[in-house]
Formats: C-alpha cells, sequence, structure tokens
C-alpha cells in the first residue's frame, strides 16, 4: 500500500468521510444494477436509485474529518495491514429496508463467518492503533441501492448474486466542491498462511 498525497487540498469546506468497506469490481456492479432494476420493477418501492459507482458494503466507518488528518489515516492504514482473513465468497440473495432512513438495501441471508471475522478484526485491529471507529455495535452486512424509499420492502429473496471478496478497502467520501469517492487504499484477503 503506497500512500501518495492523501490529503489533497482542504481549503474548501470539504469534509472526509472515511470508512472501511468491501468494493464491488465492475462487472458485478452491473449485477447488482440488473438486480436492483429487477426489484424496482417488481416491487416499486419508488426512491432513488443510487449510481453504481457507489456501491460499497460498509466494514467499519471511522467518522466525517473536516479537515482530513493525517495521523488518523496513518494509523487506520496500520490496522488495515495487520488483518489477518482468508479470501471468502459473499452471495447476496436477500432485499429489504430500513424504513426510518428510507433506503433499500441488498444483503445475505446467510453472511459467511468470514464476512463478521472480518468486520471484528478490522475494529479490534483500529481500536488498538487507536482510532476511534463509530459503527453500529452490531453488524448488519449490506450494500445500499436506493434512497429516499417511499414504500418500505419487506425481506424479499432474489437470484442470488456471487460476490468473490478478495481485499477490503480504505474510502475518503469527499463532499463539498467536488463530492466524490477517493480509495486511499487496498488490502488483499489472507490467512497469513502462505496464501494470497
Amino acid at each position: 500500500m503506497h500512500q501518495a498525497d492523501l490529503l489533497g487540498n482542504d481549503a474548501d469546506a470539504t469534509i472526509h468521510r472515511l470508512f472501511f468497506a468491501l468494493w464491488p469490481d465492475p462487472a458485478l456492479r452491473k449485477r447488482i444494477a440488473t438486480t436492483v432494476a429487477g426489484l424496482e420493477r417488481d416491487n416499486a418501492p419508488g426512491g432513488r436509485r443510487l449510481n453504481p459507482d457507489r456501491y460499497h458494503l460498509t466494514l467499519q466507518f471511522l467518522g466525517d474529518f473536516q479537515p482530513l488528518r493525517q495521523s488518523v489515516l496513518d494509523a487506520a492504514i496500520v490496522a488495515a495491514g495487520s488483518i489477518r482473513v482468508p479470501p471468502f465468497d459473499l452471495v447476496l440473495d436477500l432485499a429489504g429496508s430500513f424504513p426510518k432512513a428510507g433506503v433499500c438495501w441488498l444483503g445475505a441471508s446467510s453472511p459467511p463467518d468470514a464476512l463478521r471475522q472480518l468486520w471484528n478484526g478490522l475494529g479490534s485491529a483500529l481500536t488498538s492503533a487507536r482510532v476511534q471507529v463509530r459503527s453500529a455495535p452490531t453488524f448488519s452486512p449490506h450494500l445500499t441501492v436506493l434512497r429516499e424509499v417511499r414504500k418500505p420492502l419487506p425481506p424479499t429473496p432474489f437470484e442470488p448474486v456471487l460476490w468473490p471478496v478478495r481485499e477490503f478497502v480504505l474510502v475518503d467520501s469527499v463532499s463539498g466542491t467536488h463530492p466524490a469517492y477517493r480509495l486511499l487504499g487496498r488490502w488483499p484477503l489472507h490467512d497469513g498462511l502462505g496464501g494470497t
């Protein structure tokens, strides 16, 4: 993992929302978008469809920063480098909604143990590195696909979408003059026993 001018120029009112996440590849993003279109057609929840470029599954949320602090980044990067979890497959096969938040999501009816192991391990490593974690106390793995939903979507199965999880990333969600997602680092999953 190489660092190169991660902080950039914060002269404007930029807010940096930092989180670790699973990041789909372009082909998977297309498959997810097709699934979302089918769910919209069949269930008419209303709302605003997210751009597929923004799809991700949050692992640990570090908070909002203005400006982004190099000390937080350095500690988060060290914590991420200590993670030893083998690669795994995540099967997305269940949609639903968080009515209070007005979002629809995709998730797994049977999340793999390795996903919880990754969440736990990353949370522990961040705490050890003295990085404050602002995630919920319990893990509800989901990928948000619609916002401002008008009709709640009950738990709805759909044709499974296979997500081979081979890495996790650190994301800077930048707001302000030029909103964007910036990937600040990628870490391959491996069990530390010589495999990758």
